[in-house]
């Protein structure tokens, strides 16, 4: 079987934990769960018929008071990106965030989640944004871990680009 190494990014409280909890144990709960330096889970999965096996790191999220733990990043074959829809400022974090990944571990294939897709009509993110970053070629999901909306295809879609 072959594994792969996935660090979750983003924000405060956009929702990495919640996707990882909906993804590996199919649960959600309404309360907040801050993650303390990394919490690390495991799943397989079937990508086009091949057995994979993620290993999932949910940094915490960074703000002015905690920055970007870059030893977590070494040997990461993938990178998950994640934004809530509602709050516009996660997206510029998620962006540096990413900068800063792959000035430590290089380009690798990842894939842009806006979280939080059960709260589109409070969603302040600028379509036109996600456009652009479409256009430059990236990934780019609306999950929802309270619905399980569009989770398994995001985990899915970057193990297929992890195998390529």
């Amino acid at each position: 079987m072959i594994r792969k190494k996935v660090c979750m990014l983003g924000a405060f409280a956009v929702g990495k934990t919640s996707l990882v909890e909906r993804f590996v144990k199919s649960l959600f709960s309404e309360r907040y769960q801050t993650s303390l330096g990394v919490k690390i889970d495991k799943k397989s999965l079937l990508v086009d018929e091949q057995p994979l096996e993620l290993i999932l790191w949910d940094l915490a999220g960074e703000d002015e008071f905690v920055s970007l733990r870059l030893p977590y990043l070494r040997g990461a074959a993938g990178l998950l990106l994640v934004v809530d829809g509602t709050r516009p400022e996660t997206l510029d974090i998620v962006l540096a965030l990413h900068d800063k990944a792959i000035a430590e571990i290089g380009e690798v294939p990842f894939a842009l989640l806006i979280n939080k897709a059960d709260l589109t009509e409070g969603w302040h993110i600028d379509p036109c944004d996600i456009d652009r970053l479409v256009a430059r070629g990236w990934t780019a999901l609306e999950t929802s871990a309270k619905t399980g909306r569009g989770v398994e295809e995001a985990f899915e879609t970057l193990g297929k680009e992890m195998l390529e």
